[in-house]
């Protein structure tokens, strides 16, 4: 499938030398994924609502300021490769040229909504993000912007003091409280007092109650639920308990999914693939590749490597942060890193992924030396 009838021609769109305000005005009145900046009526990037969360920008700044690229894809391309750019980019919406001229756009939603008859081939269990960053509910609203940026992620589960879900905060939640002005009447005493609105708990923005998926539940149902209810992620729960959050499934793990091949050669797919220095694509799967090969009779189904920049550099380097993870017949597994440059963070993510899938072998090697001994016993 391709996606000349996925994309459209509809899209919010601000030229380039535009104040950011009018951006956040733009947010709030069509609600894009993501906003088309052109210079000279010519494609110049995208603007998203992540980007609005530097709230020290003021609204005068112009939009170039927090312009970034997104790939271009073309009207012929096929689905797979388009949600594989898609993810790769960081991006949830693609702008899409047809000989040479921008067309029009393509975003994750429409892609989830040309193929969501099909979803229900997948469980929950098989693509859902177990690695799941939560807050509870007296966490500052500045820290829980400090998680998101962190780990480069979308929504926060938040828990009560039982540890036991009791909302959701998400970017745009962060977004519409943050970056208003503060000068206007409607925020009332607290108007200029940009420090007080960090310092409230996530309490007061949080969304309850929470919409949830069941671990076992079909992917099909959850992404229904998400499109009807412009939600770009759930809390994942095991069957039965809505209260116990065992991870996230978002937007984004759906369309990984639609990347998975069944190719020889293990499918690895990079997150911000633009941060990528001294490394190549095919460098990055080769090195994942052999310590997968590590598992043994495990079979490891897909691998991600996501790389998230920090503001910190050395030398002009910045500090990067990397987590690959590989998804497996029996879980997922995961190690993460810091350094200076994509190649030094992926290293260090890698060593710490290699110790973690020999330490997950060493266990299931006791298990089985446990089970042996217990069946030599029951002979006795």
């Amino acid at each position: 499938m391709d996606i000349a009838d996925i994309a459209t021609r509809e899209h919010a769109e601000i030229e380039h030398d535009a104040h950011l305000g009018a951006a956040r005005s733009a947010f709030e009145r069509e609600n894009p994924r993501a906003i088309v900046v052109t210079e000279n009526d010519e494609y110049a990037g995208v603007i998203t609502q992540r980007a609005l969360m530097q709230s020290h920008v003021e609204d005068t700044t112009k939009v170039e300021a927090l312009t970034s690229a997104a790939p271009r894809v073309e009207r012929t391309d096929d689905v797979r490769d388009v949600s594989r750019v898609l993810v790769e980019g960081g991006t949830k919406i693609a702008p899409v040229f047809e000989a040479g001229e921008l067309w029009g756009v393509v975003t994750g939603d429409a892609i989830l909504e040309a193929v969501h008859e099909h979803l229900d081939a997948l469980a929950v269990e098989q693509i859902y993000t177990d690695d799941v960053v939560t807050v509870t509910e007296d966490t500052r609203v500045g820290q829980a912007i400090n998680r998101l940026r962190e780990h480069g992620i979308s929504r926060l589960p938040v828990l009560d003091a039982d540890g036991l879900l009791s909302g959701m905060v998400t970017t745009r939640d962060l977004v519409d409280f943050v970056v208003r002005n503060m000068d206007q009447p409607t925020v009332g005493e607290r108007s200029g007092d940009s420090d007080r609105m960090l310092d409230l708990p996530v309490y007061d923005l949080m969304s309850a109650p929470v919409e949830t998926a069941s671990i076992d539940e079909p992917v099909g149902e959850a992404v229904g639920r998400m499109l009807d209810r412009d939600y770009d992620g759930l809390a994942v729960t095991p069957t039965d308990d809505d209260r116990t959050v065992v991870g996230v499934l978002t937007k984004t793990d759906v369309l990984r999914a639609l990347t998975y091949t069944e190719e020889e050669h293990m499918d690895v797919q990079i997150s911000n693939i633009g941060l990528l220095d001294t490394l190549s694509r095919e460098g990055v799967r080769e090195s994942v590749t052999r310590v997968a090969d590590k598992y043994g009779e495990m079979q490891v189904q897909h691998a991600h490597v996501r790389f998230q920049k920090h503001k910190e550099k050395l030398r002009g380097t910045p500090l990067i942060r990397c987590e690959v993870r590989l998804r497996t017949d029996r879980g997922q597994i995961a190690g993460s890193g810091e350094g200076y440059g994509a190649e030094s963070a992926f290293r260090v993510a890698l060593d710490k992924l290699e110790r973690n899938v020999l330490e997950r072998k060493g266990i299931r090697s006791d298990e089985r030396r446990r089970g042996q001994l217990l069946r030599k016993l029951n002979e006795l």
